[in-house]
């Protein structure tokens, strides 16, 4: 399993939705915590009426589907992605609003002028910028002296984790992309500001059906030495791990706040 910082694997990765969708799929199917990572997250933003917000790397922009209220509160919102498949997707996802715009942009290389935004959002996507610290410095550029950026992340001892203990045998380890964790941080975003709070959310997967776990391994790009492997293999291994017909899965989440 190979880290993904490589900038053409990103966008390969990302190219489209389906693997996406079917890594957000297993989460909202089997998740013990019902509130949901991303009602979590919307949960915690501070969004007052009349605020500029930038969201860089919206994925398949889900967080913001049918949150009128929370848009409507946006004097502009900017929802951009590094790769042009997300943006559509997200595009078709949320919907025409006038304060609404879609943008292909680039973390490290942000198009507008310095403090421009009271808020900045980059969930789930700080581990794959090439230059973490180029991307961070522009975040705090164009974010305004009072603003904050709030940026989900996974932790290193979740799912990948836990996999590569079961899935050891066929060449799986623990290779998940360490660039940016609810481990390091911390400690990253401490040199780019001054402020920076950490807010962790409990949670692990209950899975009933492991051919939908199945699914969502071979979704991950990073287990390319399984490519080999038949699907079945991987479901019997599953299979021998089962508590009372169900998976345990654990995973660790959560979200810095950053001003």
């Amino acid at each position: 399993m190979s880290k993904i910082n490589d900038t053409s694997v990103v966008k390969q990765q990302y190219a489209t939705a389906k693997n996406l969708n079917t890594r957000i799929s297993i989460h909202d199917k089997y998740s013990t915590n019902k509130m949901g990572f991303g009602n979590w997250i919307v949960s915690n933003y501070r969004i007052d009426k009349g605020m500029k917000v930038l969201e860089l790397g919206c994925g398949t922009g889900d967080m913001w589907k049918n949150r009128e209220s929370l848009i409507s509160d946006c004097s502009k919102l900017i929802l951009s992605d590094f790769s042009e498949g997300m943006v559509a997707a997200t595009k078709e996802n949320v919907g025409n609003y006038d304060n609404i715009e879609y943008k292909v942009l680039d973390i490290q290389e942000i198009p507008y002028d310095d403090e421009t935004f009271d808020i900045v959002i980059a969930n789930m996507m700080l581990y794959h910028v090439p230059d973490i610290y180029t991307g961070l410095a522009e975040v705090r550029r164009v974010l305004k002296r009072n603003g904050s950026f709030y940026c989900a992340t996974y932790g290193e001892h979740g799912i990948i984790e836990y996999l590569s203990k079961i899935l050891a045998s066929y060449g799986v380890e623990d290779n998940i992309n360490k660039n940016f964790t609810l481990q390091n941080g911390y400690e990253i975003l401490s040199k780019s500001f001054s402020k920076v709070e950490k807010l962790e959310y409990v949670d692990s997967l209950a899975v009933t059906n492991v051919d939908d776990m199945v699914d969502y391994i071979y979704s991950l790009s990073g287990m390319t030495s399984l490519n080999n492997v038949p699907k079945q293999i991987i479901k019997e291994i599953l299979m021998q791990n089962l508590t009372n017909g169900i998976l345990n899965v654990p995973k660790e989440y959560g979200m810095f706040i950053a001003s």
